[in-house]
């Protein structure tokens, strides 16, 4: 009786587990997002905090992906240092140069996440996800610019062809580590013994 008392259902050990992997998500994303390097034409930064945010929705699925770089953006909006120190930190990051890209963090993890969910994870398709990612990650950030410079040629500059060497490379490592992880990471948590 003692044991069956005690003993996690799947449903509670399921949302154990998924609470962990959505926070675990939030802390890695906010690691890589520290890992920046400024570029002096440009007030965005060379960061991985896009490549882990297409991991984390390679890895996670649409819907934890979504919910984990919501965490995170809230981590930092309330002013944890979670944000590319490039940059004042807290809500005001969110509202600087940066913040198209920061906003956009769910809805890219999303969208790579619902890529990856709807067919067999093979390389391609989870390249192709991880691409989908970054575009929309970077439609929000170029939007963002755009409302900031009015020039979409300058927006383009400031936030997108600096970068589009290293996102092959980030789209091209996440989805060789998503290839490799994922089918730990979004296996049923194992169910509990018998009573």
């Amino acid at each position: 009786m003692q044991k069956a008392l005690t003993q996690a259902t799947p449903l509670q050990s399921t949302a154990v587990r998924n609470a962990v992997l959505i926070i675990g998500a939030s802390l890695l994303v906010a690691i890589c997002a520290r890992l920046s390097l400024p570029l002096p034409f440009t007030p965005v930064p060379l960061t991985l905090g896009n490549f882990a945010v297409v991991l984390v929705g390679l890895l996670l699925g649409s819907r934890r992906g979504f919910a984990a770089l919501l965490i995170y953006l809230a981590e930092g909006a309330v002013g944890l240092p979670v944000f590319s120190p490039v940059g004042p930190g807290g809500f005001a990051q969110i509202m600087g140069p940066t913040g198209g890209y920061l906003v956009s963090y769910p809805f890219a993890a999303f969208a790579a996440g619902w890529l990856a969910e709807h067919g067999k994870p093979t390389f391609a398709r989870l390249a192709l996800a991880a691409t989908l990612g970054e575009v929309v990650l970077f439609a929000g950030g170029i939007a963002w610019l755009l409302a900031l410079t009015h020039s979409p040629a300058r927006a383009a500059w400031l936030g997108f062809y600096p970068f589009l060497f290293a996102e092959v490379i980030k789209v091209m490592a996440a989805s060789a580590i998503a290839a490799r992880v994922r089918r730990f990471v979004t296996r049923p948590a194992t169910k509990p013994d018998a009573a």
